[in-house]
């Protein structure tokens, strides 16, 4: 709508792309209304195109000013989401996974190279939040906003520059801000876009056949790429997929602004600086553009014309839900996370958010381009463009390590949605130390709260190593091996957005090959103790923690109940002090609480960390004391516990409690000191005849600890850890690995 009027002189202004630098045109659009300087038509093209729309859907630059300063927008570029809209119940289980990619079913190659930096879900929602609704409000027409404005994409088959007066606002301003291999490009109407600025980075030919304004107030950050080498391949990339842009102002009656900012393309942290240098470089031009500009507009009366204009923009009320897809196989799953077809609900701003979010966490989609259109009664109808993910995707991991317990990692999971969700993944970890193979399928029935039912069979085979051998180097004989062999189902549900509960009952075969005593040869030959038998369990899991290994925020609690019931049979060994076979049944049920928390959310330089742990386990006595101290669950406060079998810090029952001390001088480094308390309320004790008894109460404490350098690189941490363990033979490990010491859950230890 046009605010002025039409006999007074009228002004237009263009901003150009550029990326982070591009946000210096807030600091221009601030210092032209604080200086009355009046503005008719806006265009924009990549970053120019954001906040040219906004400032045309009515926002303030104070209020713009606000957003590309928040938090949401810096996660929104870098291809996050808020902590609030992440869903527990779709992530995978902690695995040692560092990289991976996605094979399309359609094409292993071709379909399948990533052709995006960062995934554009949360800013796909952002640019819906922000437009959506005013879209629909002035029915699509550019030329009904606040102020007029005009959109630059580049039309990817053609490659042209195309000019949108008229479409769904948030769409044509994604396309127009997706930059190659940043951001994948959509399609509209038919046609695939990319980044406005490709083909025409500063639009003033379109503000002046669109609009003929009687002056121009060009805004530019940008300029033409300089001749690249020959051996410079991304230059040469660059400069294949750009035309060069005049950024000369094309008549007298105008004038551009060139804000003087170093930051860079990519430099959205700097954004706060841009804005400045966009504010600093227009004032000191607001003269000469005076000379040209003699109308003014006041700024009072405009932040009322503001506010008529966004209060009457349709009301965010949604009642339906409608998506495409090449696959129509992807559409109900979809649709009936959010608004099934049939529901009478109404959905909110929040609930929407919710929704959306949750859906789009599963992993059955690639992205997914939201629309709102004009609904029944005056409410919206959402409209999803859904773009299957690739069907396969390839996980690789591990880790490596000074230690004898390296350990590579992969799985291979095929995903599809329909009606349900499905997976099915294979799953392997492989090396000396441990060993694992895993099968697990999935059934996601989709709903306002979803359902997972899933079916599983895993083998485990741990051998502990009596040396500290490399990698590559011999070993002796092991002196302790666990295989097991279970199979199960689970049945799982989110409680919120950051919880589940999950219920199992699983049969499990266990295998225990040991010496009891360190005095062994070759020739010896060692017990057996095998365990066949039924568990069921429930786990409530509530998870915030930013990292699955070495967090330094968030929280984490889980509490989990579980009953196992089995036969033991015991075969003695030529180094048992028993002589017969042994057979017994056991049954108990244990307890297992855990809590870790960082009370400082936000990062700093300093942090540091609660970490609770405890077991009631009423666990009954097997054959001998390393049968029953394999039996039960390690303690694992420590990552590199899991790879020590210590019986001083195992025990049916027992409280550990410690603390997290991080210090982080530089980006992605900590140095962290891990420090814990171990009580153990009631513990086994091996006499000296080979025989075991219960020890007094809180027998056996102690203090253990660990220190790390931590690199948090892009794909697992680097670290060098010198542990203190206290009860071992040789107290102080030190060690040095790069990756994950994560193992597939046990069986019922």
């Amino acid at each position: 709508m046009q605010l002025f009027a039409q006999q007074r002189q009228r002004v237009g202004v263009v901003l150009s792309g550029g990326g982070a630098s591009g946000v210096a045109h807030v600091g221009v659009l601030k210092a032209l209304e604080q200086n009355q300087i009046p503005i008719d038509y806006i265009v924009g093209t990549s970053a120019g195109a954001l906040v040219a729309a906004m400032y045309a859907s009515g926002y303030s630059p104070n209020e713009i000013e606000a957003y590309v300063l928040s938090e949401s927008f810096q996660l929104m570029v870098k291809g996050q989401t808020e902590s609030n809209q992440q869903f527990l119940f779709y992530q995978d289980a902690s695995n040692a996974s560092m990289f991976n990619f996605t094979i399309s079913q359609d094409s292993i190659l071709q379909k399948s190279l990533p052709l995006a930096f960062i995934d554009p879900t949360f800013l796909d929602f952002e640019m819906l939040k922000i437009f959506g609704r005013t879209s629909v409000s002035v029915r699509d027409d550019f030329n009904q906003l606040f102020i007029p404005f005009r959109c630059v994409a580049s039309a990817v088959e053609t490659k042209k520059s195309v000019s949108f007066s008229q479409g769904k606002l948030n769409q044509v301003v994604r396309a127009s801000m997706t930059f190659p291999l940043y951001l994948n490009p959509i399609r509209i109407n038919g046609v695939l876009y990319f980044d406005g600025g490709l083909y025409n980075n500063f639009p003033i030919d379109v503000l002046y056949a669109d609009f003929q304004p009687d002056f121009i107030i060009g805004s530019n950050v940008s300029k033409n790429l300089p001749p690249v080498s020959e051996r410079d391949f991304f230059g040469l990339l660059t400069s294949m997929m750009t035309t060069p842009t005049n950024y000369d102002m094309p008549c007298m009656e105008g004038i551009v602004i060139e804000p003087n900012t170093k930051v860079g393309t990519f430099d959205f942290a700097d954004v706060k600086q841009a804005i400045l240098d966009g504010y600093e470089t227009t004032l000191l031009q607001i003269d000469s553009i005076k000379k040209y500009v003699s109308a003014s507009v006041d700024t009072l009366e405009l932040a009322q014309k503001r506010q008529q204009f966004r209060q009457q923009l349709v009301p965010l009320k949604i009642n339906s839900v409608r998506a495409s897809s090449e696959r129509k196989q992807d559409i109900p799953f979809i649709r009936n996370s959010i608004l099934p077809k049939y529901s009478k609900l109404e959905l909110d701003s929040s609930t929407l958010e919710k929704r959306y979010f949750r859906t789009l966490a599963s992993p059955y989609f690639g992205f997914v381009s939201p629309v709102f259109e004009t609904g029944k009664d005056t409410q919206l109808l959402l409209r999803l463009k859904v773009n299957k993910a690739n069907a396969f995707r390839v996980d690789f991991g591990g880790i490596m390590s000074s230690r004898s317990v390296n350990t590579g990692y992969l799985r291979l999971a095929y995903r599809r949605a329909g009606f349900v969700g499905q997976r099915l993944e294979l799953e392997s970890y492989f090396g000396k130390f441990y060993g694992s193979g895993k099968v697990n399928y999935e059934l996601v029935i989709p709903s306002r709260i979803p359902i997972s039912i899933s079916t599983y069979l895993v083998l485990n085979r741990w051998d502990y190593f009596k040396s500290f051998a490399t990698f590559f180097e011999d070993v002796k004989p092991s002196f302790l091996v666990q295989e097991e062999r279970y199979t199960g189902v689970q049945l799982k549900a989110p409680l919120g957005n950051h919880s589940l509960i999950a219920a199992n009952a699983r049969m499990f075969w266990l295998d225990d090959h040991y010496y009891q005593t360190p005095n062994f040869t070759k020739e010896d030959t060692a017990d057996y103790t095998s365990f066949i038998g039924e568990s069921l369990r429930l786990a409530y899991t509530r998870n915030t923690l930013n990292r699955k290994q070495f967090a330094s925020s968030g929280s984490f609690f889980e509490v989990k109940a579980s009953y196992v019931r089995g036969k033991e049979l015991t075969f003695p060994g030529s180094t048992s002090i028993l002589d017969d076979t042994t057979s017994k049944n056991h049954r108990w049920l244990s307890i297992q609480l855990e809590l870790l928390s960082f009370p400082f959310q936000k990062k700093q330089l300093f942090n540091w960390g609660l970490h609770l742990k405890s077991l009631l386990n009423s666990q009954s006595l097997f054959a001998n004391y390393t049968a029953s101290m394999l039996a039960l669950p390690g303690l694992n406060v420590l990552p590199d516990l899991d790879t020590y079998f210590i019986t001083a810090y195992r025990s049916t029952q027992y409280a550990c409690l410690g603390t997290q001390l991080i210090f982080s001088p530089f980006k992605k480094v900590d140095f962290r000191l891990d420090a814990y308390a171990f009580l153990p309320i009631i513990q086994l004790v091996l006499n000296e005849d080979g025989t075991f008894t219960y020890s007094k109460p809180l027998d056996g404490r102690s203090l253990l600890a660990a220190g790390h350098v931590i690199y948090h690189s892009p794909v697992g941490p680097v670290r060098a850890t010198l542990n203190y363990l206290p009860k071992y033979a040789e107290p102080f490990q030190f060690q040095l690995s790069f990756g994950y010491l994560l193992f597939n859950e046990r069986a019922i230890r």
